[in-house]
């Protein structure tokens, strides 16, 4: 069964330090040292547990003057999971569409002023982009392929009035109905990242 918003609403309760600006990204069949070397980074050393990777990834801004960051990944099935702690690297086409050459590549983000982006690409094309908060305007080769997953699901249209917006979880229901995965927290807790960083421009 699909999934819903409510499903993943544990997220900005369990983990506010990076609930609110954040970009989560699933790519298949990419080992994570294969997605790092797509994605011109450089290794860095593993750390367990998101909180490390918050506190790692907000000193290696200071660090690096804003010039590089840091991305935790992970092993989940046959995709890779890449975090982002107030990053939006999964979700810039610009890079996201040619590191998807030959895989499946599902990423989103918000950041603290709740603009967001949920994107879907296919082998380097793009299949669907869209603001969570704002799903009635949507792009890509097959923006309204998904549209019945998505009211399922609970992203909210114009004619709708939400009584409480569950725009950002549902774009992690949204995200496991493509892949499969689900997130949980004993998996955000309790794993111990490959790290590296990547320039962010």
């Amino acid at each position: 069964m699909t999934k819903t918003g409510a499903d993943y609403a544990w997220f900005e309760d369990d983990f506010p330090d990076i609930a609110e600006a954040y970009c989560f990204t699933l790519v298949r069949d990419l080992s994570p040292a294969e997605l790092v070397s797509r994605l011109d980074g450089r290794p860095e050393k593993p750390l367990k547990g998101i909180a490390a990777v918050v506190d790692a990834a907000f000193a290696q801004h200071d660090l690096a003057g804003g010039d590089r960051q840091l991305v935790a990944m992970t092993t989940v099935g046959a995709w890779t999971l890449m975090i982002e702690p107030n990053g939006y690297l999964g979700v810039t086409e610009e890079q996201a569409l040619p590191a998807s050459a030959g895989t499946s590549w599902i990423s989103h983000f918000t950041n603290i002023n709740a603009v967001g982006t949920f994107l879907w690409a296919e082998d380097q094309t793009l299949r669907l982009c869209f603001d969570p908060m704002f799903p009635e305007d949507r792009w890509g080769t097959t923006p309204d392929e998904l549209l019945d997953v998505m009211r399922r699901i609970g992203f909210h249209f114009d004619d709708d009035d939400p009584e409480t917006d569950l725009s950002s979880p549902a774009a992690f229901a949204l995200a496991e109905h493509l892949t499969g995965i689900a997130l949980t927290p004993a998996l955000l807790q309790n794993t111990t990242f490959t790290c590296a960083t990547t320039r962010t421009r």
